[in-house]
C-alpha cells in the first residue's frame, strides 16, 4: 500500500498548500511569521526558477538524513538544517525536489511542507495541543456532518447512500477502538462520549511528533478523524477516503452536473495531499531503511 501511496502522490502531486522551502545559502530571504501546516504557513512564495541540477541524500548527525541540492544543504523556512529522521522520508523529499522542472512549484511538494512543519514547529505547539486541535474535528466529523446538519433526512436517496457508505466505516472504527460514536439526524449532532474522546486522545498520543504532524494534516484534509484513522490503519485506500469525505458533494454532482475540469482538479489535489499525509505518517513511524529501488519501481 505504501508503494501505491507513493506513486499516487507522485502522479497527482500538486495541491493548494504551497511550501516556501529554499536553502538560505541561496540568499532567498523568506519573511516570517510562518503560521501552520496549512496554506497560511506556505502562501508567500509558490514558484521559483530552478537553481540546482542534482539532488542527493547524505547521512547527518544522530542518524538523520540530509538533502543536498548540488553542493548546498537544504534548509527550512526557519533557517534550520533540513533533516529527515529516516531514509524513506528523505527519499520521498528528495524525489519531490528531483522531479521539479525548470520552475520549482513549491505548492506540489507536500512531503517537504510537512517536514518543514515538524522541524520548525512555527506555532510552537506541543503534542497535547496538536491532539486537542485534531480531536475538534471529531465533533463535526465529515462522516456524519453535512453542511451544518447531521445525517440529512432527505432526499431519501442521499440518506441511503450515506448509510451504505458511511455506516460500515463507523462500525469498523467502533469495533477497532472499542468506542461508541453513533450517528444523528439532530442538528446538534451526536454527543461523543468522554470515554471515546479519551480513547482517541490516548491513541493519538502514541504517535511521535512527526507522525502526529502528518496525521493532523490528513484529518484536516478529510475533515474527519474517522476517515483519517481508517486510512492510516489501511482499512480504506486514499481514493476511498477522499470519496467518502466528498460523498454529499459527489451525490449532488451526479444529479446536477459540474464544471468538469474544476471538479477533477479539486479531486486530484485532495488525493495528492491526502496521499502525502498518509505516506508521511507511515514513513515517520518507521525507522527501517528503505532501498532506493522503491523510487525506481
Amino acid at each position: 500500500m505504501l508503494r501505491n501511496l507513493l506513486r499516487l502522490h507522485s502522479r497527482v502531486g500538486h495541491a493548494l498548500s504551497p511550501p516556501i522551502v529554499c536553502p538560505r545559502s541561496q540568499a532567498l530571504k523568506l519573511p516570517l511569521p510562518l503560521l501552520s501546516v496549512n496554506s497560511k504557513y506556505y502562501s508567500i512564495i509558490t514558484e521559483r526558477k530552478k537553481f540546482y541540477d542534482d539532488v542527493s541524500i547524505s547521512h547527518g548527525e544522530g542518524g538523520m538524513f540530509e538533502i543536498n541540492l548540488d553542493q548546498r544543504k537544504l534548509k527550512t523556512p526557519g533557517g534550520k538544517l533540513f533533516t529527515a529522521p529516516n531514509e524513506a522520508l528523505a527519499i520521498a523529499v528528495a524525489n519531490e525536489w528531483d522531479t521539479q522542472k525548470d520552475t520549482l512549484k513549491f505548492y506540489s511538494m507536500h512531503m517537504t511542507t510537512l517536514c518543514n512543519t515538524a522541524l520548525d514547529n512555527p506555532t510552537f505547539r506541543s503534542k497535547d495541543q496538536i491532539i486537542t486541535a485534531a480531536l475538534k474535528y471529531l465533533e463535526t466529523d465529515t462522516i456524519w456532518y453535512i453542511i451544518n446538519v447531521y445525517r440529512v433526512e432527505e432526499p431519501p436517496s442521499l440518506v441511503e447512500l450515506q448509510n451504505n457508505e458511511w455506516d460500515p466505516v463507523l462500525n469498523w472504527i467502533e469495533e477497532r477502538y472499542n468506542v461508541v460514536i453513533g450517528s444523528s439526524t439532530n442538528i446538534l449532532g451526536p454527543e461523543i462520549p468522554q470515554a471515546t474522546m479519551d480513547t482517541f486522545r490516548q491513541h493519538l498520543g502514541s504517535y511521535n511528533f512527526w507522525s502526529l504532524t502528518g496525521l493532523e494534516y490528513v484529518i484536516t484534509q478529510l475533515k474527519s478523524v474517522v476517515l483519517a484513522f481508517a486510512l492510516i490503519d489501511k482499512h480504506v485506500t486514499v481514493e476511498q477516503a477522499v470519496l467518502l469525505s466528498r460523498l454529499e458533494e459527489e451525490f449532488q454532482i451526479g444529479h446536477w452536473g459540474n464544471v468538469e475540469w474544476a471538479h477533477d482538479v479539486d479531486l486530484y489535489e485532495l488525493r495528492a495531499r491526502t496521499a502525502a499525509g498518509a505516506l508521511f505518517v507511515h514513513f515517520s513511524s518507521e525507522s527501517s531503511t528503505v532501498k532506493r529501488k522503491l523510487m525506481q519501481d
